[in-house]
């Protein structure tokens, strides 16, 4: 088994709400995260940050301080990821009409107020604290990966 898989995961909050994708090609699950994924070998968390908030929402967005780790596996397959979250900011958090996910894997972005959470499936557990509570960094321990 290789070791665990690196990945960062933005925090973005506007007007109340925390910006949520579906990252399931043909959205075949109800869970939603947030934006980000994996972070190839020489690049900076920030920049691998940036770059997959801008393919899988259309936005641009200035990386901030890390809030939160969460780790998760699949013991059946042997994956293990970690993941840094950022919070951030997008200077224009309006959500361009016409975008498309290019790698095809994010079928849906939106937009959820803290209480909107509470009708959703989400992870990490700790997702809704980090975007809405105290600012203090959060560690969401190992968990097995949901569907």
């Amino acid at each position: 088994m290789a070791g665990p898989r690196l990945a960062v995961r933005a925090v973005i909050v506007e007007a109340g709400r925390v910006l949520l994708v579906n990252a399931w090609p043909g959205g075949v699950s109800d869970l939603w995260c947030a934006p980000g994924g994996g972070v190839p070998v020489g690049q900076a968390l920030p920049d691998a940050l940036a770059r997959e908030v801008l393919e899988e929402t259309g936005l641009r967005v200035t990386v901030g301080a890390p809030c939160l780790v969460n780790e998760f596996h699949d013991p059946a397959r042997g994956f293990h990821q970690v993941e840094v979250f950022f919070r951030c900011t997008a200077p224009d958090p309006a959500l361009p009409p016409g975008w498309r996910d290019p790698e095809g894997v994010v079928t849906e972005r939106r937009w959820f107020t803290r209480a909107g959470l509470a009708g959703i499936r989400f992870r990490p557990r700790l997702l809704a604290d980090a975007a809405f509570g105290s600012g203090r960094m959060l560690y969401d321990p190992l968990e097995p990966i949901l569907r």
